[in-house]
C-alpha cells in the first residue's frame, strides 16, 4: 500500500508541475500574440467580405483582453475598441484602407477575389501582432488601457507591422 501512495503521489506532483509549466507558456505574451496573429490569418480567409474584418478585430480584442489579464490591467471592450481603432487608423491609414479594399475585392469574381484572399490574412496579422507588441511593451512599462496614447505608439506599431508582416507572409508560405 505505501507503495502505492508514492507512485500516485509521483504523478500528482509530474501532472501539478506540466499544468504549470502549459499554464506559463499559455500566460506568455508573446504567446498569445503568436496565437492571435495565427488565428487573425485565419479570419482573413473568411471569403464573406467585410466579416473577415469584424472577425479580426473581435480576435485582436480577445487578445489584448488575455495580455490585460497577464499583466492584471482592468478591461473594458469598448474602450480597448476605440483604442485599437485609433492605433490602427493614426498609424498607418494607407494600410488600414487597403486592408478594407483588399477585404471588399473578395466580392469581385477572379482576380479580386484571389488578391483578397492571399493578402487579408497577411495584413490581418501583421496588424494584429502589432496591437499586440504595441500593447504588451505598454503594459510592461506599467502602463494601462487608460494611460495608453495612441500618438506616442504610431512609430513602434509600424515597425512592429513590418515585423507582423514578414512572420505572417513566413507563416502563410508554410501553410
Amino acid at each position: 500500500m505505501p507503495e502505492e501512495n508514492k507512485t500516485e503521489e509521483k504523478i500528482t506532483e509530474k501532472t501539478a508541475s506540466e499544468s504549470k509549466a502549459r499554464d506559463s507558456s499559455a500566460e506568455n505574451p508573446d504567446t498569445i500574440i503568436r496565437h492571435h496573429l495565427i488565428a487573425a490569418m485565419a479570419a482573413g480567409l473568411i471569403p464573406v467580405p467585410l466579416i473577415d474584418f469584424v472577425g479580426i478585430s473581435g480576435i485582436q480584442i480577445n487578445m489584448l483582453r488575455r495580455l490585460a489579464k497577464v499583466y492584471k490591467i482592468p478591461f473594458s471592450a469598448d474602450m480597448v475598441k476605440n483604442l485599437i481603432a485609433a492605433l490602427i487608423g493614426g498609424a498607418l491609414p494607407v494600410s488600414l484602407g487597403s486592408y478594407l479594399w483588399l477585404s471588399i475585392a473578395k466580392a469581385v469574381p477572379g482576380p479580386g477575389s484571389v488578391i483578397g484572399a492571399v493578402s487579408t490574412p497577411v495584413l490581418g496579422g501583421a496588424a494584429t501582432y502589432a496591437v499586440g507588441k504595441v500593447f504588451n511593451r505598454h503594459f510592461a512599462e506599467g502602463g494601462t488601457f487608460l494611460t495608453f496614447d495612441p500618438e506616442k505608439a504610431k512609430a513602434f506599431y509600424a515597425e512592429m507591422f513590418k515585423e507582423g508582416r514578414n512572420l505572417a507572409a513566413e507563416i502563410s508560405k508554410k501553410t
